[in-house]
């Protein structure tokens, strides 16, 4: 007995099948349009997609072909001889100073002038041609000694004249300007 409703059950299945089969046929014509109309709105979709694609495409290859560089004129050089551009020059503005303490200068008015010279002809000097004698520095200048009688004492020279003697002494020849009287001044100083 068991064989028989085994039986019956094989062959309502089959039935069964055959009508989900008939309702599927029945539905796919229905989805089968809708699918062709999706289908036809995702053609245009992606054929709208290639079409602004393309477009990009083409303005790149376009702008490949051009150059990112703008054309620039050139400047018409009427001069032969070329110039550096002049830039911009900024003081020196140092984090730390390069030397501890600031170096002294060591040529000031008590070394440039030695001592005033005495002899015949430098007292010859001072009262004809209005001129003082002193030995200086070596390595004392014009200046240095011009800028060395104006602050010892506080007379303006007009002219120096240096030589260097055979000893090895340098000679200098102050000349005064005409405020000065080569006398007095030697009278202060106590050459005289």
């Amino acid at each position: 007995m068991p064989k028989k409703t085994q039986n019956k059950k094989a062959a309502a299945a089959p039935a069964e099948k055959t009508t989900k089969s008939k309702s599927a046929k029945s539905a796919t014509p229905a989805k089968n349009a809708a699918s062709k109309a999706v289908g036809k709105s995702n053609k245009k979709a992606t054929t709208s997609k290639a079409s602004a694609a393309k477009g990009k495409a083409l303005q790149a290859t376009k702008a490949i072909r051009k150059g990112t560089a703008a054309k620039s004129t050139k400047k018409v050089r009427t001069n032969v001889h070329f110039f550096r551009p002049k830039t911009l020059h900024l003081k020196r503005n140092p984090k730390y100073p390069r030397k501890a303490v600031p170096a002294v200068n060591k040529l000031d008015q008590w070394r440039v002038i030695k001592h005033p010279l005495t002899t015949e002809s430098a007292m010859k000097k001072i009262e004809d041609h209005n001129t003082l004698v002193f030995i200086v520095d070596l390595q004392a200048n014009k200046n240095h000694i011009k800028d060395a009688i104006q602050k010892m004492y506080e007379i303006k020279a007009l002219k120096v004249n240096t030589l260097i003697r055979p000893d090895g002494t340098k000679k200098a020849y102050v000349r005064l300007t005409g405020d000065y009287d080569a006398l007095d001044v030697a009278n202060k100083i106590g050459i005289i």
